[in-house]
C-alpha cells in the first residue's frame, strides 16, 4: 500500500455527522501524502480533487465508497465525495464492495448497531485472504469510553498518564464492553497474515467541529437565548478527551499513508479543557456569557434529553403489541418485549464469550458471561424454557439501562406483569435510594416510566377475537386455544389481588390511562392511537423540519402508491399462477379419471369371465334344445313352453 495511486476507501454511514466528514476529508487528500504535506497545499475544495459531474475523480485522491443509513440520504442527492452508496445491502452483496477497497473504515463511535457489522466485515475479510489480489487494511474507529474504567497505573501516583501501548489494560465503562470485544477482534484479525490485511484500532475522543453534533444542545440553547444561564450537568470539572472531526481524519490518512507498527492508536487533541471550560466557552461565543452548575441528574428532565418511557397492559389478545408498536413508530422509541429482550441478552452473551479468545489476557467480563449464561441455561432447563423473576428482572433492567433505550426511550409491552416484579424492575439504586418514611416504594427515576397505558376488553370478546383469527395465526403462538385461556385466566387472577401491577404505579402518583377495547375495526386503534398521541404529545428526539416532514409525506404517499402498484401486480400474478395451477390440476384430474374408467371396464371385462363360462357350459345347450323344440311343436304360448322345458331339463351342477 505503499503506490501513490488511488486508492479505494470504505466507509460505513456516510450519511452520519463523524464518517461524512471523514469522507469529505479523505476525498480532498492524495494518497502518500502526510497530514503535514496536504495542510501545506492550501488549495480550495473545487481546486481539489473530488468526484465530477460525472462521478469521476481525479488521479491519486482517495475514493471513497460507503453504506447509507437513511434511505431519504439516497433519494435526495449522492454525496459530492462519494463515488459509490449503498443502501439497504445485506451481508452477502457487501462483501464483494469490501473486497473493492483497499481501505475498510468502520466507524462505531457514534452508532453502536454497526459493531455487529464490523465483527462480521473484518471477520469476512480474514476468511477471504487467499482470494485477495492486493494487500488491505481495516482500521476500527471506536471510543476512548473503552478505557472509562481502566486501574491507575501507579497507585501511588494515580496522574501517571497511560500511552497507547498500555491499551491491553484498558478496561471499558459497562456500556461499552461490545466496543472493547470487536477492537480485540479486529487486532486479532491483523496479525494472521499483515501483507496481506493490517489492522488498526483508533480509540477517537469525543468529535466535534464542522456542523457539531455533542455539543449541538449547548449551542443550540447559547443560540436561541431562551434562558440566562447555560447548565452544566454536574460539577464540571471533569477533563473531555475531546478530537476535532478534521484532526480525526488526518489521523487516519497518517495511519493509511505511514502504516504504523503500533496497531492500537488513540484520537485525542492536546487541550485539556473541562466539560465546564468548553459550556463556558460556547456561552461566551454565542450565548449569555453565563454558566449554572446543576446536579447531573437533571439533565434527565431537560425535556430535549428526557426521552419517553411508556408501559402499555392488558390481557392477552387485547392488542397491546398492536398500539406499542404503532407508538414506537410515531414516536421513535425502542420495542421491548420481554421474549425479544430474553433472546437478545443470551445471543449476546454467547456472541462475548466467543471473543473471549480474542487477546492472550485473561477477560474478567468473558468469564462473567459465560458464568452467567450457564446460570440463564441451567435455570431454564429445571423450569421447562423459562426464567425465575431474579433473572428476568436483571435482564430486563439491563435493557431499559441501554444506551439505545436511555437516549431514545422505550415502550414496554406487558411486562411487568405483577406488583413485585415492577417493585423489583423500578428499584431504585442502593447509592440513589433516599432515606424516606413515605409508604411510596424507592424507584429508579431514570427508568420509571412516565406514561401507563392500561388496555381493556371483556373475556367473551377476546375469546371471540381469538376465535376468528385463522389458524395459520395462532398456530404455535400463545393465541392457540389452550395458552390462550390459561394465559387469560392467569392475568385475571393476577389483576383480581390487591396488590397489582397498575397499583405500583397509582401509588408513585403515576396514573395509568384506562382504555376500553370493543371492536375489530382498525378505526378502534385509530382512536385508542388519537388519544395516545394526545396524552404523550409531541415526539421529543430530534425529527424533521417542517419542509422535510412536508417531503417525507409526499414520499410517503408515492411510497404507498408504488406498494398499492407493487401489491396489484403481485394479485395479478398470483391469480394467473393460480389459473395456471387449477388448469394443470383439471388436466391431471382429467386424465387420472380416464384412468381409472379404463381400470373400472377392464375389471369388469375379468370379472365377467366366470359368468360367460358358466352360461356357455350349463345354460346354453339346454337353452338351445328348448329352442329347437319349440319351434318344431310351436306350441300357443312359447315362453311358457320354454320355462317348462328349461325346469325339466335343468341340468343338474355340483
Amino acid at each position: 500500500m505503499g503506490d501513490r495511486g488511488a486508492k479505494r476507501v470504505f466507509l460505513n454511514h456516510i450519511d452520519l455527522y463523524s464518517s461524512k466528514w471523514i469522507g469529505k476529508f479523505l476525498s480532498n487528500c492524495v494518497a502518500g501524502e502526510s497530514l503535514e504535506e496536504a495542510g501545506e497545499a492550501e488549495a480550495s475544495e473545487d481546486e481539489r480533487s473530488s468526484p465530477d459531474a460525472l462521478g469521476n475523480v481525479k488521479d491519486g485522491t482517495f475514493e471513497i465508497v460507503g453504506t447509507l443509513l437513511n434511505e431519504d440520504k439516497k433519494k435526495d442527492k449522492k454525496a459530492t465525495f462519494a463515488l459509490e452508496e449503498y443502501l439497504a445491502v445485506t451481508q452477502e452483496q457487501l462483501l464483494p464492495h469490501l473486497m473493492k477497497c483497499d481501505v475498510i473504515i468502520y466507524n462505531i463511535s457514534e452508532d453502536a448497531d454497526q459493531i455487529d457489522e464490523a465483527s462480521w466485515a473484518v471477520s469476512a475479510l480474514h476468511a477471504e485472504l487467499d482470494n485477495f489480489d492486493h494487500p488491505k487494511m481495516f482500521i476500527l474507529v471506536s471510543t476512548l469510553l473503552t478505557w472509562a474504567l481502566s486501574k491507575s497505573l501507579d497507585p501511588d501516583d494515580p496522574d501517571v498518564p497511560f500511552t497507547e501501548e498500555d491499551y491491553r489494560k484498558r478496561r471499558p465503562h459497562p456500556n461499552f464492553k461490545d466496543h472493547i470485544s470487536v477492537e480485540k477482534l479486529v487486532i486479532k484479525m491483523g496479525k494472521t497474515n499483515k501483507s496481506k490485511l493490517s489492522t488498526y484500532v483508533v480509540a477517537s475522543g469525543l468529535q466535534y467541529g464542522m456542523g457539531e453534533n455533542l455539543f449541538h444542545f449547548f449551542f443550540k440553547m447559547s443560540w436561541l437565548g431562551e434562558v440566562s444561564r447555560i447548565p452544566v450537568f454536574g460539577p464540571g470539572n471533569n477533563i473531555l478527551p475531546t478530537i476535532h472531526v478534521n484532526d480525526l481524519a488526518g489521523l487516519l490518512q497518517n495511519v493509511i499513508d505511514h502504516q504504523p507498527k503500533i496497531h492500537y492508536l488513540v484520537g485525542v487533541d492536546d487541550s485539556k479543557n473541562s466539560f465546564e471550560d468548553i459550556v463556558k466557552a460556547i456561552s461566551s461565543a454565542v450565548g449569555p456569557g453565563k454558566i449554572q452548575n446543576v446536579p447531573k441528574e437533571d439533565i434527565f428532565l431537560t425535556q430535549n434529553f428526557t426521552p419517553l418511557r411508556v408501559c402499555v397492559f392488558g390481557p392477552p389478545a387485547v392488542g397491546k403489541s398492536t398500539v406499542a408498536e404503532k407508538i414506537c413508530k410515531q414516536y421513535k422509541l425502542h420495542h421491548i418485549k420481554l421474549k425479544d429482550t430474553i433472546t437478545e441478552s443470551i445471543a449476546q452473551l454467547e456472541n462475548h464469550i466467543g471473543m473471549e479468545d480474542v487477546e492472550s489476557e485473561s477477560d474478567e467480563s468473558a468469564n462473567e458471561a459465560q458464568e452467567f449464561l450457564a446460570t440463564l441455561k441451567e435455570n431454564m432447563e429445571q423450569n421447562a424454557g423459562r426464567l425465575d423473576d431474579q433473572f428476568v428482572i436483571q435482564i430486563m433492567a439491563d435493557k431499559l439501562q441501554s444506551q439505545p433505550c436511555k437516549n431514545q426511550g422505550f415502550v414496554l409491552d406487558g411486562f411487568p406483569k405483577t406488583y413485585e416484579q415492577a417493585k423489583e424492575l423500578f428499584a431504585a439504586n442502593e447509592d440513589e435510594a433516599e432515606e424516606t418514611n413515605s409508604k411510596i416504594p424507592t424507584f429508579n427515576k431514570k427508568m420509571i416510566p412516565e406514561f401507563v397505558f392500561s388496555l381493556e376488553a371483556s373475556d367473551a370478546f377476546l375469546i371471540n377475537r381469538v376465535m376468528n383469527l385463522p389458524e395459520s395465526v395462532v398456530q404455535g403462538t400463545h393465541l392457540a386455544q389452550e395458552p390462550f385461556l390459561r394465559h387469560l385466566t392467569a392475568y385475571r387472577d393476577v389483576n383480581t389481588e390487591d396488590e397489582t401491577v397498575l397499583n405500583y404505579f397509582d401509588e408513585l402518583e403515576i396514573h395509568p390511562e384506562q382504555t376500553e377495547i370493543a371492536s375489530d375495526d382498525d378505526i378502534e386503534y385509530l382512536v385508542v392511537m388519537e388519544k395516545v398521541c394526545k396524552i404523550l404529545g409531541k415526539p421529543r428526539n430530534y425529527g424533521p423540519t417542517k419542509e422535510e416532514q412536508e417531503l417525507q409525506e409526499q414520499r410517503a404517499a408515492a411510497e404507498r402508491l408504488r406498494q398499492m402498484e407493487a401489491e396489484k401486480a403481485e394479485a395479478e400474478r398470483k391469480e394467473a399462477e393460480e389459473a395456471a395451477d387449477r388448469a394443470a390440476r383439471w388436466e391431471e384430474w382429467s386424465n387420472r379419471l380416464a384412468e381409472v374408467r379404463q381400470q373400472e371396464e377392464e375389471l369388469l371385462e375379468a370379472q365377467s369371465v366366470p359368468l360367460r363360462n358358466y352360461l356357455m357350459k350349463n345354460v346354453m345347450p339346454t337353452l338351445t334344445q328348448g329352442l329347437i323344440q319349440c319351434c318344431r311343436l310351436k306350441p300357443d304360448d312359447p315362453v311358457d313352453f320354454l320355462a317348462e322345458y328349461l325346469f325339466r331339463n335343468r341340468p343338474e351342477i355340483d
